[in-house]
């Protein structure tokens, strides 16, 4: 975190279905022309509120294969989304889908930003890729990621905090928040004091030997694959 200000960018790309996406390109295509129209537009256009800037991106983003592709199928390319901007006065964030912000303050508190919808369904409703698609996937009552509908950024989960109050900003994908959520280690001061201490990496291996020890009776994970893109990036004055 430089003395004057920057940003903080971290997209998860949501896994494509084997019957295929209506589009010719790949989640990493889209995730990398994402990631890179809300850098650009969230260092050149301070005056944006940061889902204004999560609009344009996805527009930008979508507009680029609007013309080959089929964007209109639930499976487009797609990917929750943390966003984080600071100034010399102030911290704003916004989050989308099952990734996770924390804000470490100056006393060492630690305040999880999370957008739970996708928590909040209900199990039957997740019971395959074809009924989520059908029923939750961008739908009114179920969760929402950023695929190629701009107005998905009035969904957000966002905020803003004095920047004298935050001490550092830990983003996790849902990879490495199982850390907490699914294999229940620790709380979210606990990983943001991991991560502090220990660093990035030491918060991705423990979640993978939890894993690993997981694989065969499937406690935690249930149905759910054993491995899971795990990313972490933290940032601090």
């Amino acid at each position: 975190m430089s003395g004057q200000g920057g940003c903080l960018v971290v997209l998860d790309g949501v896994t494509p279905p084997r019957t295929g996406t209506g589009c010719s390109h790949s989640v990493p295509w889209f995730t990398a022309r994402l990631g890179g129209a809300l850098t650009e537009l969230t260092v050149s256009c301070p005056d944006l509120t940061l889902p204004e800037i999560l609009s344009r991106a996805i527009a930008r983003t979508a507009e680029s294969h609007a013309q080959t592709c089929d964007l209109s199928h639930p499976r487009t390319p797609q990917a929750t989304v943390v966003l984080a901007r600071w100034s010399a006065e102030t911290v704003d964030y916004l989050v989308l889908a099952d990734s996770v912000l924390l804000l470490e303050s100056a006393d060492g508190a630690v305040t999880p930003v999370l957008d739970d919808r996708l928590a909040r369904l209900p199990r039957a409703s997740l019971a395959t890729d074809a009924l989520v698609d059908a029923v939750v996937r961008n739908k009114e009552g179920g969760f929402f990621t950023a695929a190629a509908d701009p107005s998905v950024a009035e969904r957000t989960v966002t905020g803003s905090v004095p920047r004298h109050e935050v001490r550092a900003l830990v983003a996790l994908t849902d990879g490495a928040a199982r850390w907490v959520e699914t294999f229940r280690a620790g709380d979210w001061a606990q990983c943001a004091a991991l991560v502090r201490k220990e660093g990035a990496r030491a918060l991705v291996e423990r979640v993978r030997a939890l894993e690993t020890a997981d694989r065969e009776e499937r406690i935690r994970l249930r149905r759910s694959k054993t491995h899971d893109d795990a990313t972490v990036v933290f940032v601090e004055p």
